[in-house]
């Protein structure tokens, strides 16, 4: 009888904490989620009800003038082809050299990792400065350049530690070995066996990087003169800045009004610039939390 008691206080106990652990997971589950719900209505919503807090569960008012005003212009497309290009070709850049550092430097028989990987995390900690910075691209010719957008950051250090942990953790000691007695050169080995078992943190740092390029705008404010070669981010930053000053310089009535499709445009501009990352995402989701919590755990 106490062992049956004992059982059934057990379940009881276990389904009030599942129940308390769903009721949590929930709550921070629409603490995530609402805000970027809110930003979708509001885009198409009337944008004096948003300010009166009358746009709370469903759009009022709807209105499409902010997105139509963003899609209608041409510069728009063009940035979305400059970043499509920046992220593409600077995410494979990175990836080209991420990982071959990262598999070096998990090599314990590579006596001057410890040396390299000191001077890697140095640069975490030490810039030489934004000045510098600018008169060495300069100096190289790449400003005005679409390359300097693809080069600029193309190792990440935080990322070169996450996949070395990987690396160190997730690949056998004596997986190389085995291939090492079939001939099999590093080159070779890195190639047809650490790459392919690799997928869960080449998917992190693959996020990671995209969406840095995609949100990168401050390099191409820095160097970046040519309308031509400007990224989405810096045509939208530029689209959100003349529709604010056009709502402070209007009149009473007309300020109020062109206030109202300012803060439209506001929110579009949101959408627009996040949606593709947000599409991307789900197809590697169940790479993305492994990769994480390997670099967090044992990084």
């Amino acid at each position: 009888m106490r062992s049956i008691a004992g059982k059934m206080k057990s379940d009881r106990s276990d389904r009030i904490y599942y129940i308390c652990v769903t009721a949590i997971a929930i709550a921070a589950l629409i603490i995530v989620l609402y805000p970027i719900y809110f930003i979708v209505i509001a885009s198409f919503s009337n944008s004096n009800l948003v300010n009166q807090g009358k746009v709370i569960l469903w759009p009022k008012g709807v209105n499409f003038y902010g997105y139509r005003k963003i899609l209608d212009r041409s510069d728009i497309w063009l940035g979305y082809k400059n970043t499509l290009f920046y992220t593409i070709a600077g995410t494979m850049l990175n990836l080209a050299l991420t990982l071959p550092a990262a598999y070096v430097l998990a090599q314990s028989k590579f006596r001057a990792r410890r040396v390299i990987m000191t001077l890697f995390v140095i640069t975490m900690y030490f810039g030489g400065g934004m000045i510098p910075t600018y008169m060495l691209v300069q100096s190289l010719h790449l400003t005005n350049s679409v390359f300097t957008m693809v080069i600029m950051g193309a190792v990440s250090v935080y990322n070169v530690i996450i996949t070395r942990t990987f690396f160190e953790s997730s690949i056998p000691a004596d997986l190389h070995e085995a291939a090492v007695l079939d001939g099999c050169s590093h080159f070779r080995f890195f190639l047809s066996i650490v790459l392919p078992l690799s997928k869960a943190v080449i998917s992190v740092i693959t996020l990671y990087y995209a969406v840095g390029h995609w949100n990168d705008f401050f390099t191409a404010l820095l160097y970046l003169n040519k309308d031509e070669y400007q990224p989405l981010q810096t045509i939208l930053r530029n689209i959100l800045i003349s529709n604010q000053a056009m709502a402070g310089t209007t009149g009473v009535g007309e300020g109020s009004y062109a206030q109202q499709y300012a803060d439209q445009i506001k929110f579009a501009v949101i959408i627009v610039s996040t949606v593709p990352v947000l599409c991307i995402y789900p197809f590697i989701q169940k790479y993305f939390e492994k990769g994480v919590m390997i670099g967090a755990v044992k990084g």
